[in-house]
């Protein structure tokens, strides 16, 4: 069997597909981590475990090639009172450090120390 280089992919109707795009969000979702964890809107995420207060792992539908991907996102939360919050994917207090090709675990923040549940968690992945 040869190898088969083409320059772009498309899909079943006749579009490209993001995930072979350079540059274009690999997978992205907008999920509620408050009470029952759901899933609003996504791209090649299969689901969000919850692994505890502001701890989720989010599932690819497609692995990613590897895992020198980013990572970036941000935290909406409208329940609780006034502070900061944010999406770590750090170690330390958040919990551990969680990267793979199938998989990323995130973190929920909330005033540096504390982890919080919240209302709008959006976390988006770029990579080759």
């Amino acid at each position: 069997m040869s190898t088969l280089k083409v320059d772009n992919l498309l899909n079943a109707a006749g579009n490209e597909s993001p995930i072979s795009v350079p540059g274009a969000a690999k997978a992205w979702v907008d999920f509620n981590g408050r009470g029952t964890v759901a899933i609003r809107d996504s791209f090649n995420v299969s689901s969000i475990t919850d692994n505890g207060t502001g701890d989720y792992t989010v599932n690819f539908s497609s692995n990613m090639p590897d895992t020198n991907y980013c990572v970036s996102g941000t935290v909406a939360d409208l329940a609780s009172g006034s502070g900061h919050r944010w999406l770590s994917i750090g170690s330390g207090s958040y919990g551990a450090f969680a990267k793979s090709a199938s998989s990323i675990r995130v973190h929920t923040v909330w005033d540096a120390s504390n982890k919080l549940d919240a209302d709008h968690v959006f976390v988006v992945i770029h990579g080759n």
